[in-house]
């Protein structure tokens, strides 16, 4: 049987292919400070995670995702917390206890 060889420059870009890793999710962070939050609007690719930092001095907030029935619990000053976010979409929030306060993340492919 004869086998031809596999040219060096296919095999190299096979190889890259098939050990190729996804793209690694990035951290992004919304302040919550003065009643609101920083950015209120915020674009991010799917798999990223949302980290809300309360920079409060006295006031404790939420983040209540509008229409999904999920809210965290309260985070105090200097605490924070965080959600990845899998699926691409529009996650409108708002601040349980203050509900002026809103915000939105844009998770896109």
């Amino acid at each position: 049987m004869n086998v031809s060889p596999v040219p060096a420059c296919l095999l190299f870009v096979a190889l890259s292919i098939a050990g190729a890793a996804p793209a690694l999710a990035a951290e992004h962070e919304v302040a919550v400070e003065k009643y609101a939050f920083s950015p209120m609007e915020l674009r991010i690719k799917r798999g990223d995670t949302v980290t809300w930092v309360n920079n409060e001095k006295r006031v404790s907030h939420s983040v209540l995702l509008i229409g999904r029935s999920e809210e965290s619990e309260r985070f105090f000053p200097g605490e924070k917390w965080s959600r990845a976010f899998p699926e691409a979409g529009r996650y409108e929030y708002r601040c349980g206890p203050h509900p002026e306060m809103l915000g939105v993340v844009i998770v896109e492919e």
